[in-house]
């Protein structure tokens, strides 16, 4: 369970909070409506040994595969596939069928962001052939976003870093939302990255809070960006 403490007091479940929300319905004329979805630290690092792996616990976890039935595409960077080993990106038919009763696919599309393209050739995201897959070079993310718009018919994104991945979006004014989940531990040091890594953005972005859970000792946040 988790227990909500804004905007209003109660208890609720992972799969409670990431339903119906018509991420999709947001979406401005010209591209889809996209969300971050990342976890950190409290000193803001996004991985440990690069990794998600020692951040997360069973409700992020939990929270994390639920985001994914919100969105009809969930886009990710391919340091982030490699390290995490990505296979099909829904993991059970009883999530695929809460996707239908969404109204979206049962499998979302899947859209790696390499400037390569060079995946291993073991990785189980390439060998399910259920999983609807566009790799992409991300040197133009604008241009993507109006592709997966008008050639895939994508409305809403879920995007899973890396903070590189992150950067870049942000810096191209394309991000609308962050899910963030702030794991009660302490790394320290220059070598893990921050969730936005990269150069300097030319303005702070702005984000107003939306809701904010705790389970655990963890904390789970919604923020919608301020354009």
């Amino acid at each position: 369970m988790l227990e909500r403490l804004y905007p209003d007091r109660g208890s609720t479940t992972p799969q409670e909070v990431a339903s119906g929300l018509r991420l999709g319905d947001r979406a401005p004329p010209e591209r889809p409506y996209l969300a971050l979805n990342m976890v950190s630290t409290l000193d803001g690092k996004a991985t440990i040994d690069w990794r998600t792996k020692g951040l997360s616990d069973d409700l992020d976890r939990d929270l994390f595969h639920h985001l994914r039935t919100q969105a009809d595409c969930v886009l990710v960077g391919a340091g982030t596939v490699r390290a995490e080993r990505y296979g099909r990106i829904v993991k059970s038919e009883e999530l695929r069928e809460k996707r239908r009763r969404e109204g979206l696919e049962p499998d979302p599309l899947a859209v790696v962001v390499s400037a390569s393209g060079n995946l291993p050739s073991d990785l189980p995201l390439l060998q399910d052939p259920e999983q609807r897959l566009v790799i992409d070079s991300g040197a133009d993310l604008p241009l993507l976003m109006a592709r997966l718009r008008e050639d895939y018919g994508v409305r809403s994104v879920l995007c899973e870093g890396g903070p590189t991945l992150n950067s870049h979006l942000l810096a191209a004014g394309l991000v609308d939302e962050l899910f963030l989940t702030l794991s009660p531990k302490l790394v320290g040091g220059q070598a893990a990255l921050t969730i936005v890594a990269g150069p300097e953005l030319a303005e702070p972005v702005g984000l107003e809070l939306v809701w904010t859970l705790k389970g655990g000792d963890s904390m789970f946040t919604r923020w919608r960006v301020r354009h």
